[in-house]
């Protein structure tokens, strides 16, 4: 069960990687992104998008090697994550609570899937 939430979730970071790298390039798809204030992100929030896929990848990373049951346990994984589970929950909270609507359509189920899958992960 854990190889398919770590298949399941790496998809969708993939997917989430994909759209901010579009946003961070100037693609018109904001609204789906930080809050959906803005069409075309300023280049503050185009930085935060690559410093989100970043952080995507960070995630897939943790999920292989958490899912990969490494002999002895590794605590920082096992730690990590439960953090980002905790950090997928809170992103569902406040993406359904975004003014966005779009944001709220796409970022809201993505952020729930993936705390499904983390926590499949993490007690797995």
């Amino acid at each position: 069960m854990s190889v398919i939430a770590v298949v399941v979730a790496v998809v969708i970071l993939a997917a989430l990687s994909v759209l901010q790298i579009l946003v961070a390039a100037g693609r018109p798809y904001g609204r789906l992104v930080w809050g959906g204030q803005h069409r075309v992100l300023p280049a503050r929030l185009r930085i935060g998008s690559v410093v989100a896929v970043l952080i995507y990848v960070a995630f897939a990373v943790v999920l292989f090697w958490r899912a990969g049951k490494t002999w002895p346990p590794n605590a920082f994984a096992d730690i990590a994550t439960w953090v980002m589970f905790a950090y997928f929950v809170l992103g569902t909270v406040l993406n359904a609570i975004s003014r966005s609507r779009p944001e709220r359509l796409v970022a809201t189920p993505a952020c729930a899937v993936l705390a499904v899958c983390t926590f499949i992960v993490a007690i797995g």
